[in-house]
């Protein structure tokens, strides 16, 4: 007699379930890796031509700081007119005039500009750490002070103990 062999309905089941799922979670991964290699290749491609540029602005600059210089025009200025009336300068030697309401700009500008820097300069000197160090260096100058004014200190004691030493010795040797 040969015995059937059977499996259970609920065990089909469980394991076309596990083969499904098995056969989902490769899928996601075959899609996921797709997509890191796809950004992957856009992000070296976009970084390639990153490189690109900047050789290309590298070699314009090479270029530009080994080219030789054009000499520059010097002009020496002697005094030898004093009390003259200075001579017009041409146009082109002019400072060019800037229309109130822009020089009005470009001082509120640097003003702003300034106080600015100088607010965010009180900004870090208040900050937490720069007190702490600032109140460690002044402990460490109060010890040294202290620990110089007591060798100081010991020096004048030992100093005038031994003039009044010297004036005892050579009253009794009298």
């Amino acid at each position: 007699m040969v015995e059937e062999w059977s499996v259970p309905g609920w065990a089909v089941v469980a394991a076309a379930a596990a083969l499904l799922a098995l056969l989902v979670l490769l899928l996601v991964l075959a899609v996921s890796g797709a997509r890191a290699r796809s950004r992957a290749r856009t992000e070296l491609a976009a970084a390639r031509a990153e490189t690109d540029g900047l050789r290309e602005r590298l070699d314009a600059l090479e270029r530009l700081v080994a080219a030789p210089a054009a000499p520059t025009r010097t002009e020496e200025f002697v005094i030898t007119r004093a009390g003259e009336p200075e001579p017009e300068l041409d146009e082109a030697r002019r400072a060019p005039a800037v229309p109130a309401p822009l020089f009005a700009d470009l001082v509120l500008r640097e003003s702003v500009v300034q106080a600015a820097s100088l607010a965010a300069g009180v900004r870090r000197a208040l900050a937490p750490e720069a007190r702490n160090r600032i109140r460690f260096e002044v402990r460490r100058e109060i010890r040294r002070s202290r620990k110089q004014r007591r060798a100081d200190l010991r020096a004048a004691r030992r100093d005038w103990e031994a003039r009044r030493r010297g004036t005892l010795d050579e009253g009794s040797a009298a």
